[in-house]
């Protein structure tokens, strides 16, 4: 049996170094970060500020719509302002319990994007499945009973990691050779056995993430088979077009999220650099597109955004 020293254990803080290898390029990196960083920003708090402001907005397609907002503002935010300041002023320390409430809203943010997406994939079947029953079935009593439970979901997932992260011994480095706090990434800094926190942090985050992405194929395959039957085309064009805005996001947010996974746990040759880099792409693109994608693709929040922007 191991005998530890327990004075020789530190949770101090940790040191953010940035992207391995591409130190010299920080500064302008950092360009187009901060840029779309703000789009993103802007992006959704305008369509926070539409939903909010107008009354025929205000159903549960929208609501649905204004927790991906939210839930992305919490996924860019958490990682872009330190990393922008690692870009700016080089390495940053962040505390422990800074580092565990880092990981926590970046993981949390990405099963709860997951969680949402799948309440909008159930909320497109009910209004082109079953249209006369739509609003005795997403009721604003039941969308509020959704939008608690996959939150609460998306926490009960996640929040085990803080604590199996919490519990490890840290004894050698204390540099994080990225530009944020994630689940593994810290893990492997520790000077114990981690294979709970690899197991448990690959298979119960992606079976719950596959779960969903199967129920929403199955609702989209369910829905196109509907769509398919309507005998007007102007009907099949209109749910297409509203249909087609979530599946570009669904597509943008889970591409880049399973390569990222999959290159973190079996990618043992994809270089380093390419995988933090991608990895910090993954936190800001989509938050900055999302709100692009509904803008163009949804009529209503189009023609808001277009009074908004331009009154005259």
């Amino acid at each position: 049996v191991a005998m530890y020293n327990m004075s020789s254990y530190s949770t101090g803080p940790f040191t953010l170094s940035g992207i391995p290898g591409l130190e010299q390029y920080h500064v302008w990196i950092s360009i187009p970060f901060c840029f779309i960083y703000l789009v993103a920003i802007l992006g959704n708090s305008i369509l926070l500020y539409l939903i909010a402001v107008e009354r025929s907005l205000h159903s549960p397609m929208f609501f649905f719509l204004s927790m991906l907002a939210m839930t992305d503002l919490i996924l860019s935010t958490t990682c872009v302002p330190k990393t922008l300041s690692i870009f700016w002023f080089g390495p940053q320390e962040i505390s422990f319990p800074g580092c565990l409430t880092q990981l926590f809203f970046l993981h949390y943010s990405f099963v709860l994007d997951s969680a949402i997406l799948l309440a909008m994939a159930f909320d497109r079947y009910v209004a082109i499945c079953s249209p006369l029953r739509y609003t005795t079935i997403l009721t604003p009593k039941a969308t509020v009973k959704i939008a608690v439970g996959i939150s609460f979901r998306s926490f009960c997932v996640f929040v085990p990691c803080v604590f199996l992260v919490n519990r490890l011994p840290f004894c050698r480095t204390h540099v994080i050779a990225h530009t944020y706090c994630e689940h593994i990434g810290v893990a492997r800094l520790a000077c114990a056995d981690i294979s709970i926190n690899i197991w448990y942090g690959f298979c119960v985050p992606i079976m719950t993430v596959i779960i969903d992405v199967v129920l929403i194929a199955i609702s989209y395959t369910l829905i196109l088979h509907a769509v398919f039957r309507l005998p007007s085309r102007d009907a099949r064009q209109k749910a297409l077009g509203t249909c087609g805005s979530h599946v570009c996001v669904i597509l943008m947010f889970y591409i880049p999220a399973f390569f990222s996974i999959l290159a973190h746990r079996f990618g043992r040759n994809v270089p380093r650099t390419f995988h933090i880099m991608f990895a910090n792409l993954y936190v800001i693109i989509p938050p900055a597109l999302n709100p692009m994608v509904y803008g163009v693709k949804t009529k209503q929040i189009r023609d808001k955004a277009v009074l908004l922007l331009f009154p005259k």
